[in-house]
């Protein structure tokens, strides 16, 4: 068995016991106890799993409980539609990467039927849809948790994120024009999703309408590195067709989608 094959067995078995001994894991996979210690300080580092006296167990922010359900309001609606249609546009990638917000938390959830896939992110949110996903493998970023977004920050993050390359990223951010680009709300969110964007081939921004014609604070990518953006119904039209101008390919998304999932 290939050692990434025994890793991901090893994460199913942790998900579905929460605290397992080292001899028991080591006898799900059929390995050494040595080999199956080496997997968790590996696993440990990915924020997969937590070593514990003997064995291991999930960390308890991968810890899945009931999700609250969202309000019934326009916005929620149009995010559920954007987050649909985006997950189309992963396309044929192996290895994507997710930042922070509600509206990639809702993509991440639509990514589950599908398969194989390797998401790399710093969203709790993330985290929590995936984690008991069995054919995404789910990698986490480092760096210290911001509590107001969920999300992992800072120069460790910035750091690890640089050194990774993927076919797509999904960002949200706070505000999307044609003369400013993306742009952040929160300082620390945007310097991680800056080197998000330098990590990925392609740029997928995800944006309601009352995003669209907003500068915010911190800049995060220019127009001219967005190569898609997903929006709703209710955009306003004069900033869709500015951006397009500009090359950004737009995807408008219907709200019947927002019941959907792929």
């Amino acid at each position: 068995m290939f050692g990434a094959e025994r890793r991901r067995l090893i994460c199913e078995y942790v998900r579905a016991n929460r605290v397992v001994s080292l001899r028991d894991l080591a006898a799900a996979v059929n390995a050494s106890e040595v080999t199956v210690r080496r997997d968790l300080v590996t696993l440990e580092r990915q924020g997969l799993i937590e070593r514990a006296h003997g064995g291991a167990q999930l960390p308890d922010a991968l810890i899945i409980e009931p999700w609250p359900t969202a309000p019934s309001d326009p916005e929620t609606t149009a995010k559920s539609a954007i987050a649909t249609l985006a997950a189309t546009l992963v396309g044929d990638a192996t290895a994507i990467m997710l930042g922070a917000g509600t509206t990639v938390y809702e993509l991440a959830r639509r990514l589950a039927p599908r398969s194989p896939l390797t998401v790399l992110t710093n969203s709790m949110l993330v985290a929590r849809a995936l984690a008991r996903t069995p054919n995404v493998e789910l990698v986490m970023t480092r760096g210290s948790l911001d509590n107001s977004t969920l999300a992992l920050v800072g120069s460790a993050a910035e750091h690890w994120i640089a050194g990774q390359r993927v076919t797509r990223a999904f960002v949200s951010g706070g505000g999307l024009t044609t003369e400013r680009g993306l742009s952040s709300t929160h300082l620390a969110v945007s310097e991680v999703e800056r080197a998000i964007v330098g990590s990925a081939k392609e740029l997928v921004v995800l944006a309601d309408h009352t995003k669209l014609g907003v500068e915010s604070t911190y800049p995060v990518a220019p127009v001219t590195r967005i190569d898609h953006l997903v929006t709703d119904t209710s955009g306003d039209t004069s900033v869709l067709e500015s951006l397009s101008s500009r090359g950004v390919h737009v995807h408008v998304a219907p709200s019947d989608l927002a019941a959907a999932t792929t």
